[in-house]
């Protein structure tokens, strides 16, 4: 895999976003990075960050109103997109095909063109449409994963549990050198 889209939303956990284009960037990956306004606004009030230090981050960033973006396009070589942290406003437009932005555009394409989309699913508790929004994307072959830490291998931080999380998508991706840590047995 060379190239990987990344979308982060208004739902809180931006900070999966942030390191995930980080560990991707350390493991040779372009990185295409779409960031709805709610998303900035999440991660200035939980990171500190504006748009312009997100899309530093990335090797290309585009608007989400930019629906003729190279990520907008079946043609467009990228193996996987995550969106993390996925709002269920987002959930749902990509449930339904709205593709009302470049970032729901985008992850429709994932879809109809067969390939790996993750939606790191930020919501507790979950409604029935939440649900069904979760089941219907799953039908269309696209994984919720919600960021749930795994506690067997004793994490000492946040940014410990975080960092597990985003291995963890990585290696569901298909990404070369993601290293989470695997359960050994008692």
């Amino acid at each position: 895999m060379s190239r990987l889209v990344v979308g982060i939303t208004g739902a809180t956990g931006a900070v999966y976003g942030l390191q995930l284009l980080r560990r991707a960037r350390e493991l040779g990956l372009r990185t295409h990075l779409v960031v709805t306004p709610a998303g900035v606004l999440n991660a200035h009030h939980e990171l500190g960050l504006d748009r312009k230090a997100l899309e530093a981050e990335a090797d290309e960033s585009h608007a989400p109103g930019d629906v003729g973006a190279c990520v907008a396009s079946g043609s467009f070589d990228a193996a996987a997109m995550v969106i993390a942290p996925c709002s269920m406003k987002t959930l749902a437009a990509v449930a339904h095909g709205l593709s009302d932005n470049l970032l729901t555009r985008a992850a429709d394409v994932m879809l109809k063109e067969r390939r790996r989309l993750v939606l790191m699913v930020r919501e507790t508790p979950l409604n029935l449409a939440h649900l069904r929004n979760m089941t219907a994307v799953t039908e269309m072959g696209g994984v919720v994963f919600p960021p749930l830490p795994a506690f067997y291998h004793r994490p000492a931080s946040i940014d410990a549990m975080v960092a597990d999380t985003v291995e963890r998508v990585l290696a569901l991706v298909g990404v070369d050198g993601a290293a989470p840590q695997r359960w050994q047995g008692l």
